[in-house]
């Protein structure tokens, strides 16, 4: 079991008002025209399964999901949407990854870089910070509603690799090859996951920030993950519990 993660914490926390205001559905749309490229029928595609899933566990009206997928087969017109993956420092020199999906790459591109220097950090080059981090997927499931014992038991006999200790909820490890086993044998022990990425961005070791440090990652973190176009974000870092980060 490893340590517990701040962020991951309050991202948990975060997850919830972002189904409120509507960022979740934002971000599982333009994942679901992503993964409709490579076939627009779930069964036979894995990624577009996933979103499909984590669509339908924040409650997206079938509709919706049906004409994001149509606008990623090119059934429906729509913006041209495009992946990219940007590299940064956050404060105490940890390592930022940040996902977007966007329609207007400048834009992104610009946005991003202020952010980073904004609060604290600095974009770099690519492939100065990516091979501080391993791919591997993630799925993450509500501490209250599942004891460790049984997510274990279900969990590592599906394939998973390790399970996490995140306070207020579990993040459960596996291979990307793995991820749709372990979600469904997941799903038919009753164990509902909160959020679930077959492609995470999993650092191989961490850093320890404390104090300023600690509290301006948190800044940073929080306003990169609040961009309308990041799908996600990772970093290198560890914050303790004793730390003074909301």
């Amino acid at each position: 079991m490893s340590g517990h993660s701040k962020w991951h914490t309050i991202k948990h926390k975060k997850a919830a008002l972002d189904a409120k205001r509507g960022k979740a559905f934002t971000r599982l749309i333009k994942e679901i025209v992503i993964a409709a490229r490579g076939g627009g029928d779930p069964a036979s595609n894995a990624r577009l399964r996933t979103a499909v899933t984590a669509a339908k566990a924040v409650s997206m009206p079938a509709d919706n999901i049906m004409r994001a997928i149509k606008r990623g087969t090119g059934e429906l017109e729509g913006a041209t949407i495009e992946e990219f993956t940007y590299e940064g420092y956050g404060p105490g020199g940890a390592a930022v990854m940040v996902k977007v999906a966007t329609d207007n790459k400048n834009r992104t591109v610009s946005d991003i870089r202020h952010l980073f220097s904004k609060n604290g950090g600095n974009m770099a080059e690519p492939g100065a910070v990516a091979w501080m981090f391993e791919m591997k997927s993630s799925i993450t499931v509500d501490a209250e509603t599942v004891t460790e014992e049984k997510l274990m038991d279900v969990a590592l006999e599906a394939g998973a690799e390790d399970i996490r200790n995140h306070g207020d909820s579990w993040q459960v490890i596996s291979d990307p090859p793995a991820h749709q086993a372990v979600l469904d044998a997941l799903a038919a022990a009753g164990i509902a996951a909160t959020e679930s990425e077959a492609t995470a961005l999993v650092p191989k070791n961490t850093v320890n920030l404390e104090g300023k440090d600690a509290s301006a990652m948190m800044k940073l973190f929080e306003a990169i993950d609040d961009h309308d176009d990041v799908q996600n974000v990772y970093g290198n870092f560890d914050i303790g519990d004793d730390a003074d980060v909301e």
